[in-house]
């Protein structure tokens, strides 16, 4: 099946906002992570593809970042549903 992944051209998260998306290859504090977190967040809520994002990262079960305003953890979450 050919999946549609036009959207990533409309991804508000392109170019200067990635490093938000996905945690630093050093050590990253609680509070820090939280802050980008919620830097991330912003971003997704004011993207026009946001569900498409959310419904990519579920299908493919990405398992790093911030996709579609939801973290790791919460795509978990939602699989589990």
């Amino acid at each position: 099946m050919d999946y549609d992944d036009s959207w990533h051209l409309h991804a508000r998260c392109r170019n200067n906002y990635s490093h938000l998306f996905f945690p630093p290859s050093t050590f990253e504090r609680k509070d820090d992570r939280e802050r980008r977190e919620v830097r991330a967040r912003a971003v997704c809520n004011a993207c026009s593809v946001k569900q498409e994002c959310l419904d990519y990262a579920l299908s493919i079960r990405e398992p790093y970042g911030i996709w579609g305003g939801y973290t790791e953890a919460e795509r978990r979450e939602l699989l589990t549903v």
